[in-house]
């Protein structure tokens, strides 16, 4: 439905005073549901604790919760996507409750938004920033590599194996069945026939190629 030209829209605005990483959840069906209230929060960041609220009052049928989140991020994206969610047939009222905050609490959410804004104003700063603390773990990795692979002990014991070239090979004759199967002996002496053919056919034409004398090319250059 429009609204009409002299009605303002109904707009909320946070400031970081606020926010807070402490949530009043109402309109909770009193189903003894907390588990799957914890569950659905859960999926948006940790909490730390989710329990009733029975001194606040509510309406019939209905429970309130107060939830404690870990990071304050996280309660603010929970609020955002909680709020007016329907939670079995109930729309949940979600709002931040600063008033439990503590003195360390207020510290710790005005410095992180600080950082945040720092960041959006300069973020070629924040990415050096990352870069230089990740070049120590690029250096240890790197150190890491440029190791010798193996030990002394290992290297002595490759050291003591007797190489590969030193030991004697096996030749087998021309004549020789080197298989088995009759078959596969026929296969090689047909094999090696035609390799034999190859090989004198090659060597008959590098004899006429060195027999031919070279042309000597009169012509004159211009």
């Amino acid at each position: 439905m429009p609204r009409y030209k002299d009605e303002s829209p109904a707009v909320r605005v946070y400031t970081v005073s606020d926010e807070s990483r402490y949530l009043i959840v109402r309109n909770v069906p009193a189903l003894g549901c907390g588990d799957d209230l914890l569950q659905l929060f859960s999926s948006y960041g940790e909490v730390e604790e989710c329990k009733p609220m029975d001194a606040e009052e509510c309406e019939q049928f209905t429970d309130v919760y107060w939830i404690k989140f870990r990071l304050f991020s996280n309660a603010r994206f929970a609020k955002r996507k909680l709020d007016l969610f329907v939670f079995l047939g109930n729309p949940l009222q979600v709002s931040y409750a600063p008033h439990f905050e503590s003195l360390s609490d207020t510290k710790d959410k005005l410095e992180g938004r600080r950082r945040e804004v720092l960041a959006r104003l300069n973020p070629r700063r924040s990415k050096e920033t990352i870069a230089s603390n990740s070049r120590p773990l690029i250096t240890s990795n790197t150190s890491f590599l440029s190791e010798p692979l193996y030990s002394d002990s290992r290297k002595a014991e490759f050291e003591g194996r007797p190489d590969n070239s030193i030991l004697p090979k096996r030749t087998v004759s021309y004549n020789e069945d080197y298989f088995s199967s009759h078959s596969m002996n026929q296969t090689v002496r047909i094999v090696r026939d035609k390799l034999d053919k190859i090989e004198s056919s090659g060597e008959h034409l590098e004899a006429g190629s060195t027999s031919k004398k070279a042309r000597v090319d009169n012509r004159r250059r211009i």
